[in-house]
């Protein structure tokens, strides 16, 4: 699969949230999405993440922001995730890693000297015409949020 670069279209996709709803990307076209991708629902950087932007997410909303956390974790493990930490966004089950495929974010990673296949930390800023606007590769998870805020401000700026 070739590799997305910024610029280019945002592949669209269908998946079912913590709740069982299912959602396309292109139902999101005309307002900025961020699209993360994730390791593990409960595992220490991914709560220090999600939380991060539950603690932001008044911002992200009233900057127009969609926000989309993908794992290959299910429905059930993202509506517990969601219950314990009280995320306001929507967490999407890849259970299949068709979407962490087609956004080339799965593959061998390292830790403690195993390799093991795994979801990349990796996020796309989408605009509202459907372009990847920015890629966050190698995200710092208690950073990342304020990161996206910033960003956003910056490319509403060069719009007008």
């Amino acid at each position: 699969m070739k590799k997305l670069t910024e610029g280019s279209k945002a592949p669209d996709f269908s998946l079912s949230d913590q709740n069982g709803k299912v959602h396309a990307l292109s139902n999101y076209r005309g307002k900025w999405v961020l699209l993360y991708f994730y390791p593990k629902d409960n595992t220490p950087g991914c709560t220090k993440q999600a939380c991060a932007i539950r603690d932001v997410f008044p911002t992200l909303k009233r900057q127009q922001l969609v926000v989309l956390g993908v794992s290959i974790d299910s429905e059930k493990s993202h509506k517990k995730f969601e219950e314990k930490f009280s995320l306001p966004f929507t967490l999407l089950a890849d259970t299949e890693k068709r979407v962490v495929r087609q956004y080339s974010v799965w593959g061998l990673k390292k830790f403690m000297g195993r390799e093991y296949e795994g979801t990349f930390r990796t996020s796309f800023l989408i605009n509202p015409e459907g372009v990847i606007a920015k890629i966050y590769e190698m995200v710092k998870p208690e950073l990342h949020a304020t990161e996206v805020i910033a960003d956003l401000k910056v490319f509403s700026t060069q719009k007008k």
